[in-house]
C-alpha cells in the first residue's frame, strides 16, 4: 500500500472518526477511503481549533487530527497549534512536506524548524516504512504524560511511496495512568488534615484524567472548598456547596476570600503557572501540588510538597489515605465552611445583580450571560467563550454544572479560537448544545468559518456581542482612537451569517434575548447552525480582586 493509506488505516485503528483539513493533502482522500470523515474548514487555523475542541471535550480519549498542505498550510496553522500548546491540548498534526528532493532548497518551508517551541514532539517521516513506528510514538506522547500537540510532517513523495501491506503491523496505544508514590501521598494528606483553612485548586488535569468524581469525593470528606482554573472550569460543579467558582483574569469574590485566608493551597491537576489569565496564589502560602509532569513542580511557585502522577489515580490514593488518617467521617473540626461559601457568594451576586438583570439599552453583556444561563439546559450544554471581555465577563457568572460543560482556554488568547472549539465540541458530543460567545472583534477574526458549521452540518449556536468596539483597548489606544477612531468596528453580523446559510436574528432589546435564544436553540436542535447578534454596550468592567 501507499504511505498515505498506511497513515489512514492507522488513524482508523486509533479511533479517529474525523479528519480536519484544508485543502490539499494526500491523507484526506485516503482517510475518506478508510471511512474517516474529512471536514474542510475555511482556514487552517480554524481546522486546528476544531481538532482542539474535539480532543478537549473527549478528555483526550479521541484525538483531534488535522492535515494541511505544505508551505502555506503549515504557515497558517501556527496560531492554532500555539493555542493548543499553551493550553496543553493533545492534537495530532499531519502537514504535508515538500518532496524530499526539494528539502533544504529555499524558499521551501519545513515545518519542524518552526514548530519545536509549540509541540511535544515534531519530526519528519522520511521513509514510508517508518510510518507505523512514528505514529505509534506520536500516539504514545498524545495519550501519556502531560497533553500537548504532536506533529509529523510527511513529504509528498512519502505519501505515495509503496510499502508491503504486511509491514503495517499496528496495535493502538493504551494510555498510561501512573500512581503517586505512597509516601508522597501520605505526606500530602497529613498536610491537608493539619491545615486550618485549606483550599483546593483544580486544573484541567482533572478533566483529562476524567477525575471529577474523585475530586468531589476528596473535597467533601475533607470539607475543603474548591476553585478551578480557567482551563479547569467544569471540573467541579459550580452549584456545589464547596464550589468557589473559576478564576482567570477575572473571578469570583469567593475565590479571593478563601485564597486570602488559606494556610494551605492544594493543587490537583494544575501546573501552577503564573499568567495574567490564572488566579495568582498570594505570597506566603504553603503549596502542595499533584501533577503528572515533574516539570510543573517549582516552575513558578515554591512547592512545599509534590506528588507526581495521574490526577485520577492519585486522587483515589488520597481518599484512601484520608480514611486511613482521619477515619470514615473525614476531616473534623471544620464546621461552617459551606455556610461561609454561601454567604460570600450571596454578597457577590447581590453586588452584580443590577448588571446581570439590567433592562438598559444598549444591552448589558451581563444580561446576555444571565439570560443564556437561565435558558439553556446546562447539563446538556457546552459553552465556550472567546478572548477578551466575553471571557472575563462570562467566567465568574456562568455556572457550569457538568464536566466539559464549559471549555475554558487562555494561556494564549487568540481572538476567534472559540468558534472552532465549539465545532469540535459538537463533533465530540453530538447530543449536546455547543455554544460559542464572542465579541464582534473575535467574530471578525474567524467568522467566515461559521459557513463551515453550516456546510459540514455541525449545528452550533454562535452568540456575537456587538458593541462596535475592540473592548478593553481604550487605555492602549487613546490618541489613535481620538484622532482616527482606531478601536471602533462596524458590521451587521446577522446578515453575514444569513448569507452563509445559517439561522440568524439580531437582538436589540433585553426582553428579546430569551425568546431569540429559544428559537435559535430549536433551529440548532433541528440540525442548522444559528447565530444571534446581540447589540450590547461596552462594559469593560468585570470582577477581579487580585
Amino acid at each position: 500500500m501507499q504511505g498515505r493509506a498506511a497513515i489512514a488505516n492507522i488513524l482508523k485503528l486509533e479511533g479517529v472518526e474525523h479528519l480536519l483539513c484544508f485543502p490539499n493533502n494526500a491523507i484526506i482522500d485516503a482517510a475518506a477511503e478508510a471511512g474517516i470523515r474529512p471536514i474542510c474548514a475555511r482556514t487552517e487555523r480554524v481546522a486546528v481549533n476544531i481538532a482542539d475542541g474535539l480532543s478537549r471535550v473527549s478528555s483526550g480519549r479521541r484525538i483531534g487530527v488535522c492535515a494541511v498542505q505544505y508551505g502555506p498550510g503549515s504557515e497558517n496553522m501556527f496560531a492554532g497549534v500555539a493555542q493548543a500548546y499553551s493550553d496543553a491540548s493533545p492534537i495530532l498534526l499531519l502537514p504535508a512536506g515538500v518532496d524530499r528532493r526539494r528539502e533544504g532548497i529555499p524558499p521551501n518551508f519545513q515545518a519542524i524548524h518552526n514548530y519545536r517551541g509549540v509541540t511535544k514532539w515534531v519530526e519528519v517521516v522520511n521513509l514510508a516504512h517508518r510510518i507505523p513506528q512514528m505514529l505509534r510514538r506520536a500516539f504514545t506522547l498524545l495519550r501519556c504524560g502531560k497533553p500537548g500537540p504532536v506533529m509529523l510532517e510527511i513529504p509528498t513523495d512519502v505519501m505515495t511511496e509503496e510499502i508491503p501491506d504486511d509491514a503495517v503491523r499496528y496495535v493502538p496505544v493504551k494510555p498510561s495512568r501512573p500512581v503517586g508514590d505512597p509516601q508522597d501521598v501520605r505526606e500530602a494528606v497529613r498536610m491537608l488534615l493539619a491545615a486550618r483553612a485549606p483550599v483546593i485548586v483544580a486544573g484541567q488535569g482533572i478533566l483529562y484524567a476524567e477525575a471529577w468524581e474523585e475530586l468531589r469525593g476528596f473535597a467533601e470528606p475533607t470539607r475543603t472548598p474548591v476553585l478551578t482554573t480557567l482551563n479547569g472550569k467544569s471540573a467541579f460543579p459550580e452549584d456545589h456547596p464547596l464550589a468557589l467558582g473559576a478564576g482567570g483574569l477575572s473571578g469570583t469574590r469567593m475565590i479571593d476570600h478563601f485564597l486570602r485566608k488559606a494556610d494551605l493551597v492544594f493543587g490537583l491537576g494544575t501546573s501552577f503557572t503564573r499568567s495574567a489569565f490564572i488566579v495568582p496564589i498570594p505570597p506566603g502560602k504553603t503549596i502542595v501540588q499533584v501533577t503528572i509532569d515533574e516539570q510543573d513542580v517549582n516552575k513558578d511557585y515554591p512547592i512545599a510538597h509534590a506528588v507526581i502522577g495521574d490526577a485520577k489515580a492519585v486522587l483515589r490514593q488520597l481518599l484512601e489515605e484520608v480514611i486511613r488518617q482521619a477515619g470514615p467521617h473525614g476531616r473534623q473540626g471544620v464546621a461552617g465552611v459551606a455556610e461561609e461559601v454561601r454567604a460570600v457568594k450571596e454578597a457577590f451576586l447581590r453586588e452584580w445583580m443590577p448588571r446581570l438583570t439590567s433592562d438598559d439599552t444598549p444591552i448589558s453583556p451581563y444580561r446576555v450571560i444571565w439570560d443564556l444561563m437561565r435558558t439553556v439546559d446546562r447539563r446538556r450544554t457546552i459553552l465556550t467563550h472567546d478572548a477578551g471581555n466575553p471571557r472575563d465577563q462570562i467566567l465568574p457568572f456562568y455556572e457550569s454544572l457538568v464536566p466539559h460543560g464549559y471549555i475554558g482556554w487562555g494561556k494564549s488568547t487568540q481572538l476567534g479560537t472559540g468558534l472552532g472549539l465549539a465545532m469540535g465540541a459538537k463533533l465530540a458530543a453530538p447530543d449536546k448544545l455547543a455554544v460559542h460567545v464572542a465579541g464582534d472583534a473575535g467574530f471578525g477574526m474567524t467568522g467566515m468559518d461559521f459557513e463551515t458549521a453550516v456546510r459540514s452540518r455541525i449545528p452550533i449556536l454562535a452568540v456575537v456581542l456587538n458593541n462596535g468596539v475592540m473592548g478593553g483597548y481604550e487605555k492602549y489606544l487613546p490618541v489613535s482612537t481620538a484622532r482616527y477612531r482606531l478601536r471602533y468596528l462596524s458590521g451587521d453580523y446577522s446578515r453575514v451569517a444569513e448569507a452563509l446559510g445559517g439561522y440568524t436574528e439580531r437582538v436589540e432589546k433585553p426582553h428579546e434575548i430569551i425568546p431569540a435564544l429559544r428559537r435559535a436553540i430549536e433551529e440548532v436542535e433541528g440540525g442548522r447552525a444559528a447565530l444571534l447578534e446581540i447589540m450590547t454596550r461596552e462594559e469593560p468592567t468585570y470582577p477581579t480582586y487580585w
